[in-house]
């Protein structure tokens, strides 16, 4: 059976994806900043696979190669990593942005994903096999007013997964991209500094993807045979032609 981690995994598509992967037959392991939501997401799948949780922060170079190195066992060999993990911060103007912001976007989103990838990549190509399977964004494919830094976080996502993709060819290691659009998580209540009503706002007067939709893209992109690679992947509702263009009724 696959050992899969996930990080990002305490809410979102991230939650979304190890309840799908659970109820599939994967064993997983389960990361994230909020412990009290990682113990109850494996209280709520352990009947379906074996679940490990890692608190930690994607941010924290320092302690990830340890905290990989010391895995149980039976969670040591990592079939499969999907880097999730990512935020967007504030919706100001570059001449207005706060620092702190672009730091966090920059920080969680790009540099997160190489350390994971660092941390985990190494026993990949020892066995020759793998699969990393990163969540960019259709902010990686096109800017838009206002989100410059966040644009600029994930067009590098989708760069490094394309030069991790050329330096693990040669191991027969799987790199796959995944650029969701209009999700509807709390990734606005997040880029909104807790502000719940300008959050519900984004998704009002049209039907968004949900993170189960996203759950069902990463499962395909997964379990295809060993042969095919599904290299990249743009995910809309149907409301949405692109990142300004969103129609509502």
């Amino acid at each position: 059976m696959k050992t899969v981690l996930i990080t990002g995994a305490t809410s979102g598509i991230g939650k979304a994806t190890a309840e799908l992967l659970a109820a599939n037959g994967y064993n997983l392991i389960l990361t994230g900043r909020r412990e009290e939501r990682l113990k109850e997401l494996q209280e709520t799948l352990s009947h379906l696979a074996e679940i490990h949780i890692l608190k930690f922060d994607v941010r924290d170079k320092g302690n990830i190669p340890s905290l990989i190195e010391g895995l149980p066992e039976q969670f040591k060999k990592i079939d499969v990593l999907i880097n999730n993990a990512g935020n967007a911060y504030g919706r100001d103007s570059i001449h207005e942005g706060l620092i702190d912001d672009w730091e966090n976007m920059i920080d969680i989103n790009l540099k997160g994903l190489l350390y994971l990838t660092r941390a985990i990549s190494p026993q990949m190509v020892e066995r020759k096999s793998g699969h990393i399977i990163n969540i960019a964004s259709l902010a990686g494919r096109e800017t838009y007013p206002n989100g410059a830094v966040y644009c600029a976080s994930k067009t590098a996502v989708k760069a490094a997964t394309e030069g991790i993709r050329k330096d693990l060819n040669p191991y027969g290691i799987k790199v796959s991209c995944i650029d969701p659009g209009l999700v509807e998580t709390e990734f606005s209540e997040v880029r909104f500094h807790g502000d719940k009503q300008a959050a519900e706002k984004v998704y009002q007067g049209y039907t968004p993807l949900t993170a189960f939709d996203v759950a069902e893209t990463i499962e395909f992109v997964l379990s295809r045979p060993l042969h095919v690679n599904i290299a990249d992947t743009l995910i809309l509702c149907t409301d949405q032609a692109s990142s300004t263009i969103v129609r509502k009724g």
